[in-house]
């Protein structure tokens, strides 16, 4: 089970991974590659680092950009899983 995440638990978040936006109960972030062969690579390698952790983010990609979408629908907020996926995606981009 995750836990719910503070206001002040989701500003420590953004304010150390600028990329990442909030938008209400979600977190997003678009990534950019040199064409869209790595950004179906990016795509695969986060698709299975979801299943495992059993969190499933909105992906959309669009040619060389891939968007992601995270929020814990169940829970009705943003949680531990959500910034921990994130993380995991940052550091799959390099």
């Amino acid at each position: 089970m995750a836990s719910d995440l503070s206001n002040d638990q989701i500003e420590a978040f953004l304010a150390d991974h600028h990329a990442w936006t909030r938008d209400g109960e979600s977190i997003s972030r678009t990534f950019q590659f040199s064409d869209f062969n790595e950004a179906l690579g990016f795509v695969v390698r986060i698709g299975a680092a979801s299943e495992v952790a059993d969190h499933h983010p909105d992906i959309d990609i669009r040619w060389n950009k891939v968007t992601c979408v995270l929020s814990t629908h169940s829970e009705g907020a943003l949680t531990s899983k959500d910034v921990e996926l994130a993380i995991t995606f940052d550091q799959f981009a390099g």
